[in-house]
């Protein structure tokens, strides 16, 4: 069968279609990535930037083969399970990845909580039921593309106060730029750098994208699927690329600042005190305003997967408008708060969470490996043998890291 050909390129159309993987990108710079980034740059300088620029390219990847598997077959990724897996497997799944998402909801409301404290010098827990309350009033009470709108413009605000901390802090280039691409990881860093990894690739995110590419809807056909692919490449590869930019920021403003001064750091509160002396009362102040729109924009992106994967998973229908749509938009924030409520060692536990992502990772990528391989599901967009071979390369590389983690644990090296 010959495939049919696509149209001319249009640039009008592709600023149309951009936005489903800019959502996605919102929800890899959120709090948890600041916690791990600022960790891993202070503590090991630049030699985790390549964890980064590993995490994105497996991302551009997995993020694509979620939304081909929306497109393809028109139901997201935790439907597709639903239908597709026995009952014992798929109650597994859908369970590991709550868990993720409470990790993940642990991380964005904590992030929240602090920008606030940081900016209006409220308590802790407060600004952490702020970030809560704004981020299910925000997603209940608008519609998708201005949700989209506002997290697209949280995503801009974030990476222009990440760009004006480069500047301010004036890192050493010619040292950073073979760490971007050369792996070094030990088993002192082995902890960080699956930290930074589940931080970038999160669960969530990926079935999250597999529902909202639904929201360009331009039929049905295989050719109208093959060109709405197209600009989704574009829409995955741009916006991950601007996540790559704002993540390697956050690393190497960190070890400029903490590493290369020999400055220690135990949370991000002392983060944002300790960049006051050494790169000026702007630096703050960007950090602070970056935190809180990295806290809010990430919850409402969690939220969204959060009710995706509850409705997905139970075969509930996805309308925001009903009862059970809206429970699921803040069910996994309740134990979340509940946790930061008895929490002491705030920052610690947001690490903490992004590891307990990447453990989760690999319950994610197979099924949808498989379900991407299956020409049953996939019909004519079934992966191809050199993206099914790519990305069962990426599903053990996340194993193996996982792998090396857990007997560092074990044997008292982490």
């Amino acid at each position: 069968m010959q495939k049919p050909e696509n149209k001319r390129f249009s640039f009008k159309t592709l600023l149309s279609f951009l936005g489903p993987g800019f959502l996605v990108t919102v929800g890899f710079v959120d709090p948890g990535n600041w916690a791990t980034n600022i960790e891993g740059g202070a503590k090991f300088g630049y030699k985790l930037l390549w964890v980064v620029t590993l995490g994105t390219l497996m991302l551009m990847l997995i993020q694509h083969l979620a939304a081909k598997l929306g497109i393809a077959t028109g139901k997201s990724l935790a439907v597709n399970i639903r239908e597709r897996f026995p009952t014992p497997i798929t109650l597994f799944l859908g369970g590991t990845v709550l868990l993720a998402c409470i990790a993940t909801d642990v991380a964005e409301l904590l992030g929240g909580g602090i920008g606030f404290q940081l900016l209006f010098g409220m308590p802790l827990r407060v600004g952490a039921l702020l970030t809560l309350l704004l981020k299910v009033f925000l997603v209940i009470s608008q519609r998708y593309h201005r949700i989209e709108t506002i997290i697209v413009g949280f995503l801009g605000i974030i990476t222009l106060c990440y760009i004006a901390e480069l500047f301010i802090v004036k890192p050493d280039w010619a040292v950073i730029a073979p760490a971007l691409i050369v792996p070094n990881v030990g088993r002192e860093s082995i902890y960080i750098a699956l930290a930074i990894l589940g931080a970038l690739v999160m669960p969530h995110n990926i079935f999250l994208h597999s529902n909202v590419i639904h929201s360009r809807k331009w039929g049905t056909s295989e050719t109208e699927k093959r060109e709405l692919l197209r600009y989704e490449k574009m829409d995955t590869v741009l916006a991950m690329t601007l996540g790559w930019v704002v993540n390697s920021a956050m690393i190497i403003v960190s070890a400029a600042i903490f590493f290369y001064h020999g400055v220690p750091v135990s949370s991000i509160e002392e983060a944002s005190i300790t960049l006051k002396p050494l790169a000026g009362q702007l630096s703050s102040l960007l950090f602070a305003v970056a935190l809180v729109f990295s806290g809010v924009g990430s919850s409402m992106t969690s939220s969204m997967a959060e009710a995706d994967v509850m409705t997905g998973f139970l075969g509930k229908p996805e309308d925001p408008g009903s009862l059970f749509y809206r429970l699921s938009v803040f069910v996994t924030a309740i134990p979340a708060f509940l946790i930061i409520l008895v929490s002491t060692e705030s920052y610690r536990i947001m690490i903490f969470s992004q590891v307990i992502l990447s453990i989760q990772l690999p319950f994610t990528l197979l099924p949808l490996l498989i379900l991407s391989r299956s020409r049953k599901v996939m019909g004519v967009f079934r992966s191809g043998t050199v993206e099914y071979i790519a990305a069962t390369i990426i599903s053990l590389i996340v194993i193996l890291l996982n792998i090396y983690f857990l007997n560092t644990f074990l044997t008292g090296g982490g």
